[in-house]
C-alpha cells in the first residue's frame, strides 16, 4: 500500500506516479486490516477507548507529508533523476533544470540598507545587459531616493518591471529569484508566492545569513551558473496555515480573495467565519500577546487532544524553521532535508515539556482551551500578527509548495557550515593531549 497525497494508491500505476520523495511500502490493503485487527485484539485489555475501533486507524494522508510540487514558477522545474525500488530519491542528487531558457527575474532587495544599493545595480546591470533578462523589482525599490535620482542609472531602470505586495500577482511571470540581503529577505520573497514558488537564489548581504549561502563577490559566474541549469537544491518544505475566525460583527461574507489576505466563502457552512490561508517557511507562533496571564491553548493531531501548552506560547516550526526562534527556545535543529514538523513550548510552566517531532504528513490544529482566562495571538514567519479568541482555530499542515532554495556547493554541506559560520555550533577551546614524559 502505498501513500500519495492524501489518498491510497491502490493500483500498481498509481503507485508508479509516486513522487521520489516518499518512501512506499508494498502491502495489501486487506492484510493490513487483518493485521491491526489481529493487533488490536492482543491488546485489548490495555488499548485506549480514546483509540476507538479500527477503523480509525485507517490514515487519509501519508506521514511523510504531501508530494511537493517539482515544477517551480512557469520554467523551471527538478531534474529527474532514476528512482531506487523504493521509490526515494536522495536529496544530495537535486539539480535544478529549465523546460526552456530562463527570460525573467525577480531581483527582492533589502529596503533602506544603502548598502546593497551598488550591488543592486551591478547585479540588475548585469542581468539586463549581458544576459537580456526582464527584471522585475518591487516598485517600493524604485522609489528609494538613491535610486530615483541616480542619471545613470535611468536607461537600465527604465527596462525595469515593477509590482506591489499585496496588488499584482507576478506568481506565473517569474522564472527565479535573487535575493540580496538577510534570512529575513528569503522570508519576504516566500511570502510573495503563495503557491508554487520559483527557484530562490540568495546572496549574503544581511546580518546573520544562515539562508543565504551565495558571497556576491563572484556573482557574474554564480548567477550563470543558475542560468544554464544544473545547480543543486535543497527543498526547504513550508506549512500551509489555514486560520478560521468567527465573524463577530455579523457582516455578510462576499467571495474572493480581499487585499489583507482573508479568503472568503460564501456557503452554509462558512457563513459567518472568515477564513485566511498562509504559506509559511519557518514557522506558526502563537504566543500570550501583551497579556500578563499564561497562554492556554490546546493543541490536537488528526483530530486528537494531544496537550494543553500552558507558557508563554508554542511554535510549530519547518525544519528550515528550526534554527530559528525554535532554537532560542531550546528546539534541536533539523536539516531541511528531513520531512517533519517541530512543535515547541515557549517558556512553559512544567518541567517536563520538551520540544517533540512529528511527522510531515499529521495535521496540527491550535485553539484557545475553555479555560483559556485570555487570547493569544498568532504570527507567520514574524508577520501578519493578529488576536485569536474563544472559537477560532488554526490548521497547520505541510505544503506541498516547497520553496526551492539554490545550493552553493551542496545540501548538507551548505547546513553545516552554516551552523559553523553564523551560529557557532559546538565551538569550544579544544582540550590538549596528555603531555609526554620524557
Amino acid at each position: 500500500m502505498e501513500m500519495n497525497r492524501g489518498k491510497l494508491c491502490t493500483s500498481k500505476a498509481d503507485a508508479r506516479s509516486e513522487s521520489a520523495y516518499h518512501c512506499s511500502a508494498c502491502h495489501d490493503d486487506e492484510e493490513w486490516s487483518s493485521t491491526s485487527r489481529g493487533r488490536a485484539k492482543s491488546r485489548s485489555l490495555s488499548a485506549s477507548p480514546a483509540l476507538g475501533s479500527t477503523k480509525e486507524f485507517r490514515r487519509t494522508r501519508s506521514l511523510h507529508g504531501p508530494c511537493p510540487v517539482t515544477t517551480f514558477g512557469p520554467k523551471a522545474c527538478m531534474l529527474q533523476n532514476p528512482k531506487t525500488i523504493m521509490h526515494i530519491q536522495d536529496p544530495a542528487s537535486q539539480r535544478l533544470t529549465w523546460n526552456k531558457p530562463p527570460k525573467s527575474v525577480l531581483v527582492i532587495k533589502k529596503i533602506r540598507d544603502a548598502s546593497l544599493l551598488q550591488p543592486f545595480k551591478e547585479l540588475c546591470v548585469y542581468l539586463t545587459e549581458e544576459n537580456n533578462m526582464i527584471v522585475y523589482v518591487e516598485k517600493k525599490v524604485l522609489e528609494d531616493p538613491a535610486i530615483a535620482n541616480d542619471d545613470n542609472f535611468g536607461p537600465v531602470k527604465k527596462k525595469f518591471c515593477t509590482f506591489r505586495e499585496d496588488y499584482d500577482d507576478i506568481s506565473n511571470q517569474i522564472d527565479f529569484i535573487i535575493c540580496l540581503g538577510g534570512d529575513g529577505t528569503l522570508l519576504y520573497a516566500s511570502s510573495l508566492f503563495q503557491g508554487s514558488v520559483p527557484p530562490v537564489m540568495a546572496f549574503h548581504l544581511g546580518s546573520l545569513g544562515f539562508l543565504t549561502p551565495f558571497n556576491f563577490e563572484n556573482f557574474q559566474s554564480q548567477v550563470t551558473q543558475v542560468i544554464e541549469g544544473n545547480a543543486a537544491l535543497v527543498l526547504r518544505s513550508r506549512l500551509k496555515v489555514k486560520v478560521v475566525k468567527e465573524n463577530r460583527e455579523n457582516m455578510t461574507i462576499q467571495n474572493g480573495i480581499e487585499e489583507n489576505g482573508v479568503v472568503s466563502a460564501n456557503t452554509e457552512k462558512e457563513v459567518g467565519k472568515q477564513i485566511m490561508q498562509y504559506q509559511v517557511l519557518n514557522e506558526v507562533v502563537v504566543d500570550r500577546g501583551p497579556s500578563s496571564y499564561l497562554s492556554n491553548v490546546d493543541v490536537f493531531l488528526d483530530g486528537h487532544l494531544i496537550t494543553t501548552v500552558q507558557g508563554d506560547g508554542v511554535i510549530v516550526s519547518t525544519p528550515t524553521g528550526s534554527t530559528a526562534y525554535a532554537a532560542a527556545a531550546g528546539a534541536s535543529m533539523i536539516h531541511p532535508n528531513v520531512p517533519a514538523i517541530m512543535i515547541t513550548p515557549i517558556c512553559p510552566h512544567s518541567l517536563s515539556f520538551r520540544p517533540i517531532v512529528v511527522p510531515a504528513g499529521v495535521e496540527l490544529k491550535i485553539m484557545l482551551s475553555p479555560d483559556a482566562r485570555n487570547t493569544a495571538w498568532v504570527s507567520f514567519d514574524g508577520r501578519k500578527r493578529q488576536e485569536i479568541c474563544h472559537g477560532d482555530s488554526i490548521s497547520i499542515t505541510t505544503s506541498c509548495y516547497p520553496l526551492p532554495s539554490i545550493c552553493f556547493r551542496e545540501p548538507v554541506s551548505d547546513w553545516f557550515e552554516s551552523l559553523a559560520e553564523c551560529l557557532h555550533w559546538n565551538v569550544r577551546k579544544k582540550q590538549n593531549n596528555f603531555a609526554v614524559e620524557e
